[in-house]
């Protein structure tokens, strides 16, 4: 059942017929080799991100108010894939959207958590069971730079931006 639909669901027919959804996931030759490649400095890669992970607990542990999402305990062991924290605005007196602008007045990038599929205007008729967690963490949620290819010159600037910012 996988391969068929990962082959675009297409029936047993002499035309294109397709009698359920499906999608092309095939992957090509060439993204096979790039991915193998890939495998060859997963672990460095990997480190890295857990590092500016460390970095961003480092920089917001004397700040009430900042949470850096984390795993829940040690049971668990994150890529880091993505640095994010929460700022709780009434504690810090400064807002997610604070903290974006005066990063992005340094050029460096930052963005809001993802919009919850609920709130996305595509599934605006569609109906909702649920409570407000999700837009709690986008309100106050912040994802921050955290690729593998981040310098020291980087973390340099982004620790300055954000220090000024909260007064430090």
């Amino acid at each position: 059942m996988t391969v068929f639909l990962s082959t675009q669901a297409r029936d047993n027919a002499l035309h294109y017929q397709h009698s359920h959804i499906g999608y092309n996931y095939r992957m090509s030759n060439i993204s096979a080799g790039i991915g193998r490649g890939q495998m060859e400095v997963l672990n460095s890669r990997v480190e890295a991100r857990r590092l500016m992970h460390d970095f961003y607990s480092d920089l917001f542990e004397e700040i009430p108010g900042i949470r850096v999402l984390s795993e829940p305990n040690s049971d668990f062991f994150s890529n880091h894939w993505l640095s994010a924290i929460t700022i709780e605005p009434t504690i810090t007196d400064i807002s997610r959207h604070d903290l974006h602008l005066a990063l992005l007045n340094e050029n460096i990038e930052s963005r809001p958590l993802w919009k919850p599929m609920h709130m996305q205007p595509i599934f605006s008729n569609v109906p909702y069971f649920g409570e407000n967690i999700a837009e709690n963490l986008f309100n106050k949620g912040l994802c921050l730079p955290s690729g593998s290819n981040l310098s020291n010159q980087d973390r340099e600037r982004i620790f300055t931006a954000i220090s000024h910012l909260f007064g430090r």
